[in-house]
């Protein structure tokens, strides 16, 4: 079955749209050179990042954890027009990396990068998210969450990584990373705010959708008709 799987795995990633040149460059350096590589979104997962953003055309998206830039430049390509990602990440030496990759395209003007706790800078951000992509520490998925939920547009998109963690959320033992996963994958199912589709792509991506408010009746923004004759 394992060996079906990562056949089929295969031929999805061939039968996916490619990714830009310099993804492509960034991503084998980051294999070449990084023990760490794990922590690259990868190009299948890094296609479908592009392929929501596109579909939600946001013009404010928030990445907590930039690592190598990957994701970000994946999320900057389905920016609405004059859009923006804004990423947030506490390490100098990759975020260095970042910087160098990002700088070479199109999209160097409209990635903001900003190190320091993500806890403390998305407070201070004056801004409406209408995507967030959550990669980071995970004791704080919770957290991150937590901070972000009322600063979401209607209809915004919040998609968590790693939310299978290896498959260890099933452990009965769980450690202090994967209690903290599982805990925010109970979390949102509970959340009536919202929606959400928790997909087994690489080691899970969580894929939560705010719902827009009901309009309720006397709402000034309803269509009021003069049916006198």
């Amino acid at each position: 079955m394992i060996e079906i799987k990562n056949v089929l795995t295969d031929y999805a990633e061939a039968h996916t749209s490619a990714e830009s040149p310099v993804l492509a460059e960034l991503r084998e350096h980051c294999y070449a050179h990084f023990e760490d590589s794990a922590m690259l979104s990868g190009f299948y997962q890094g296609r479908l990042l592009s392929m929501l953003s596109h579909m939600v055309r946001p013009k404010v998206a928030l990445e907590i954890g930039t690592y190598l830039g990957y994701s970000a430049l994946c999320l900057a390509e389905g920016l609405a027009e004059g859009g923006k990602v804004i990423t947030l990440d506490v390490q100098e030496d990759t975020n260095k990396v970042a910087r160098s990759y990002v700088e070479r395209t199109e999209y160097a003007g409209r990635i903001e990068f900003v190190l320091g706790p993500a806890t403390d800078i998305i407070p201070a951000l004056n801004e409406t998210f209408d995507l967030v992509f959550i990669d980071a520490d995970k004791p704080n998925y919770s957290n991150y969450y937590d901070l972000v939920i009322d600063r979401l547009s209607d209809n915004g998109v919040i998609i968590a990584d790693n939310v299978l963690w290896s498959g260890k959320v099933l452990d009965a033992n769980k450690d202090e990373n994967t209690q903290a996963l599982s805990d925010f994958n109970e979390k949102i199912l509970a959340d009536d705010r919202v929606e959400n589709v928790l997909l087994p792509i690489r080691d899970g991506l969580m894929v939560i959708r705010r719902k827009r408010a009901a309009p309720r009746m006397g709402d000034s923004d309803i269509p009021v008709y003069d049916l006198t004759i």
